[in-house]
């Protein structure tokens, strides 16, 4: 309001109000897996992390077998189905993380693509009519450490609203490598002997000989959030319908767990409230020019991110503007703050018809593009402009480069590491 931009909803609010259900799933200290005769107890959180797939009080698998579908992967383009038309319904999928990623022609390389991300993983399952999936983690497959998923799934996780006939699991699990090797092994399975034959397109599920059971009690509650929108009319009564849509996550992950110091406040200084600022000091630019743009920007601070990119997921479902009048998303999330770089990293860089635009806005400034350094991490799923690019709309995520001014050429990607670690 105090840039001048109008409230960027049809009620003329400057909140996109929207629920979301908060599911604090209690897990147990340990999870019980049975071969045979043989029992293996997996503990809680060091082994172990379980999350609730259904909206209800409870969620519960009941005597299960264990299945393993590979990469959990049904993709026609590709010549590739992991499941092959087996009834897997009731059984608990173990899935490997990630996608193949051994040829450049198939599954675009190391290059990760949506198959490889978790979201898909507990779909795919979904899909399949399976009562919970366990995804196996290694650091290398998920790009991030084991203690990543003991942050982000422990505590309340919330969702947007269950649809009405939304396939769902009951539970969505991960379990460590060395923990999964011990369940494998009671069975008298090798989890490299598996892993080597589900990198073949000929690859059939393989019943494990191993049940289990698990129960959940859930905590729930329904909480209000919103999308922050503000809107600059364009200029040109011929492109104003049009719309630019700049993005930035006003969330990140609140309270957890205590760390070394006994700090348990998250409060998110990089990721995301540097996107922020550069989305306010972006729109604070477009005010004071003395002409609008010809097409109408909308800047649009989106809430939980770290959920699952549901604000941005709320606004797909509910744009203000038609898909097909949505000219660019340009979002923003967890800006550089190493120094100034030659270059400026595009994640997304390929998939749109935006590559050109960037490519001269970074020649103007003595820069190169780069496409994304950490290709096998997916980062173009993982963040808010895929909500968008899912509608049909162009989208990009410009983030830091890595060359930078005055450092040494490992110092870029060094920093990164220490940030993450």
């Amino acid at each position: 309001r105090r840039l001048g931009y109008r409230p960027g909803t049809a009620d003329g609010s400057y909140q996109q109000r929207f629920e979301m259900v908060g599911i604090d799933a209690t897990m147990p200290p340990t999870w019980s897996f049975r071969a045979g005769g043989r029992s293996v107890d997996l503990e809680r959180s060091s082994d172990f992390i379980a999350a609730s797939g259904v909206q209800s009080e409870r969620s519960r698998i009941e005597d299960a077998e264990l299945v393993f579908v590979g990469y959990g992967i049904e993709a026609p383009e590709y010549g590739w189905d992991d499941f092959k038309g087996a009834d897997l319904r009731g059984k608990v999928l173990l899935m490997l993380n990630n996608d193949p990623d051994w040829d450049d022609a198939l599954f675009a390389g190391d290059r990760r693509l949506y198959y490889g991300r978790w979201t898909y993983k507990y779909e795919s399952a979904a899909r399949q009519g399976a009562v919970g999936a366990i995804l196996i983690h290694t650091t290398p497959s998920a790009g991030y450490p084991w203690k990543v998923v003991q942050s982000s799934w422990t505590g309340e996780q919330f969702e947007l609203p269950a649809r009405e006939g939304e396939a769902r699991l009951q539970v969505a699990a991960w379990t460590t490598e060395e923990a999964t090797r011990r369940v494998l092994a009671a069975a008298g399975q090798d989890l490299d002997v598996l892993v080597a034959s589900a990198r073949s397109s000929d690859f059939r599920p393989v019943p494990l000989g191993v049940t289990t059971r698990l129960e959940l009690d859930n905590r729930l509650h329904r909480v209000q959030t919103a999308n922050v929108l503000g809107l600059l009319p364009g200029s040109d009564p011929s492109l104003a319908d049009q719309v630019v849509v700049y993005t930035a996550h006003h969330d990140h992950l609140g309270v957890g767990e205590p760390d070394e110091h006994g700090d348990r406040i998250r409060n998110g200084a990089v990721d995301n409230a540097t996107g922020c600022a550069q989305l306010l000091a972006i729109a604070e630019a477009f005010a004071r020019r003395p002409q609008a743009p010809r097409r109408s920007i909308l800047f649009a601070f989106v809430a939980a991110e770290e959920q699952g990119l549901l604000g941005s997921a709320y606004y797909a479902a509910h744009p203000t503007f038609p898909p097909g009048k949505i000219a660019a998303n340009v979002n923003l999330d967890a800006g550089n703050v190493f120094g100034r770089t030659r270059d400026v990293t595009y994640i997304g860089y390929g998939k749109s018809s935006l590559d050109a635009v960037i490519e001269r806005h970074a020649r103007e400034q003595g820069r190169v593009v780069r496409g994304d350094h950490f290709p096998d991490r997916g980062f173009f799923y993982r963040s808010d402009q895929f909500n968008f690019a899912k509608i049909g709309v162009p989208a990009l995520y410009i983030d830091g480069g890595v060359e930078f001014v005055g450092k040494s050429p490992e110092f870029g990607q060094r920093a990164q590491q220490r940030y993450e670690s």
